[in-house]
């Protein structure tokens, strides 16, 4: 299976795990969840599923890698004890608490979450004297004396043993012991991925036209090549604060992420195309709906390569600027509870106290997210730009006592934020229809625009945003060209858009 049918059978067992009985009990106790195993080859993307289902689900996240544990570090550290028993004296030997189930209670007390996910990479890799202890605690969710704590459940990962000369074979007593979830390479999968983490243009683009490159594990004379999605998501990142900093990026860079000589050549070459392509065209002017006429006349000319990084260059732009609208409604969506908070508590306190514990509870929320790993990127952001709005309002009603001024002052303040948002939001749509009358003119009813609908379809932020303000030629052509399923996806959350509504 790919990582992201992965990903559902891990929430689908953590939905189940997480079940209670009518007296609040779980109804699997901890010592009968089988651990979740995920087998898989290096670097497609294990440990970042692990950290969307925590935020998706709103569970705390702890993870450990088991190569760097010893015995005494998972176990605890011996230490002798006098007891008397039965009148007889005894020395005996117990255990300190294991530096992992110590840090799943320190992250319970520092955070207040009281569930999460315990995860174990590279657990088929632990050392010889580790190996019984781990059986154990597959088995038991015990090291040493001391247990997991109620709520967290244990999900394990490791690669196959032809990717880690490290790996040790699990025997069927311990493969009895696990629920085992195998999952493989899928570049269409972590397309979607892409999109909404904003990797690099230029990548997505060279690896549309060699889906081949994307995983690749080869043996030479030389020793092993290798290039995966991991190593692509890194190089993506290192690109984007290259060129923020005017580093040059070239094959030297390339070939410390993708290690294989051929594919980092033939990457290095083609990002130098690809950006001629992206000082060619204007991106910008096209977005705008004036493209020079030689910028037309050249897109209309090109040849299949140079036409789908154009795609790329125009497509991402898009994906940028809707993303953008998608994230400041979600956090208008949060400010307009906190307001709403702020009216009710307001009447019975002093208003800059009362918005000032607001301020505080956010800030509270935002330190254990981000400590509990419960946030994505996505969600801190958005929540650090709520508190510099709530921070914003709260200097506006310096001084005022009178609860119903300051909810005015609040109010107004607040209804110019989305006045702004909304205009932004139209320019944002204009500027999506102005992509599809460049691309409609310059490519006719080709393949690119079937290209464009597809990529738009496979983007979270071109789905939401498309879902709430619509896109008049996105719809055309989808029906037009029969893109896949996810148009229902689409049509169903356009049906519900007034959830997304903005009132107070």
């Amino acid at each position: 299976m790919n990582i992201n049918d992965a990903k559902t059978q891990i929430k689908n067992a953590m939905t189940a795990y997480f079940t209670k009985d009518k007296y609040g009990n779980y109804v699997i106790p901890i010592h009968k969840q089988r651990p979740v195993f995920l087998m898989g080859p290096p670097g497609i993307g294990k440990t970042a599923i692990m950290e969307q289902i925590a935020s998706e689900m709103g569970v705390g996240l702890l993870s450990y890698s088991m190569t760097h544990h010893t015995r005494q570090s998972a176990l605890g550290l011996p230490f002798i004890e006098h007891k008397v028993y039965q009148g007889q004296e005894f020395d005996i030997s117990e255990y300190t608490m294991s530096e992992i189930i110590a840090s799943v209670y320190e992250l319970m007390e520092n955070t207040g979450v009281k569930e999460g996910i315990l995860f174990l990479d590279e657990i088929n890799c632990v050392s010889e004297t580790l190996t019984p202890i781990m059986l154990q605690f597959l088995q038991y969710k015990v090291f040493g004396r001391h247990q997991v704590p109620e709520g967290w459940i244990v999900v394990t990962a490791g690669n196959p043993p032809e990717y880690n000369n490290s790996v040790r074979e699990f025997d069927i007593v311990t493969w009895d012991r696990l629920k085992r979830v195998d999952c493989e390479p899928d570049f269409e999968v972590w397309k979607e991925y892409a999109y909404k983490t904003g990797v690099h243009p230029s990548v997505l683009t060279y690896l549309e036209v060699r889906p081949s490159d994307f995983y690749k594990i080869e043996s030479t004379v030389d020793g092993k090549t290798f290039v995966t999605a991991r190593g692509w998501d890194d190089l993506s990142q290192m690109i984007i604060l290259y060129e923020q900093n005017g580093i040059d990026v070239d094959e030297m860079l390339v070939r410390q992420y993708v290690q294989n000589p051929k594919i980092a050549k033939s990457f290095a070459v083609y990002y130098d195309l690809f950006n001629k392509y992206r000082s060619d065209y204007q991106v910008d002017a096209i977005l705008a709906g004036n493209p020079p006429a030689e910028v037309m006349q050249r897109a209309k000319e090109a040849k299949f390569d140079e036409r789908l990084s154009l795609v790329g260059l125009i497509t991402d732009a898009a994906n940028r600027e809707m993303k953008e609208v998608v994230n400041r409604d979600a956090m208008i969506k949060n400010l307009m509870q906190s307001i709403k908070t702020f009216k009710i508590e307001s009447a019975s306190g002093t208003p800059t106290d009362v918005l000032a514990s607001i301020i505080t509870a956010k800030e509270t929320e935002l330190k254990n997210g981000k400590k509990a790993s419960t946030l994505s990127s996505d969600a801190a952001a958005i929540l650090i730009d709520e508190i510099d709005e709530l921070t914003a309002k709260m200097h506006l009603i310096a001084g005022q006592e009178d609860a119903t001024e300051a909810f005015k002052i609040v109010k107004q303040a607040f209804d110019e934020t989305v006045k702004r948002a909304k205009l932004s939001a139209k320019a944002v749509k204009q500027k999506l229809s102005n992509m599809f009358i460049f691309c409609e003119e310059a490519f006719g009813e080709g393949q690119e625009l079937f290209l464009i609908v597809n990529e738009l379809t496979a983007s979270y932020y071109g789905t939401m945003f498309i879902s709430r303000y619509g896109c008049e030629e996105y719809f055309k052509h989808n029906k037009s060209l029969i893109v896949y399923d996810k148009e229902k996806e689409i049509d169903k959350i356009f049906e519900d858009k007034k959830d997304y509504d903005i009132d107070l």
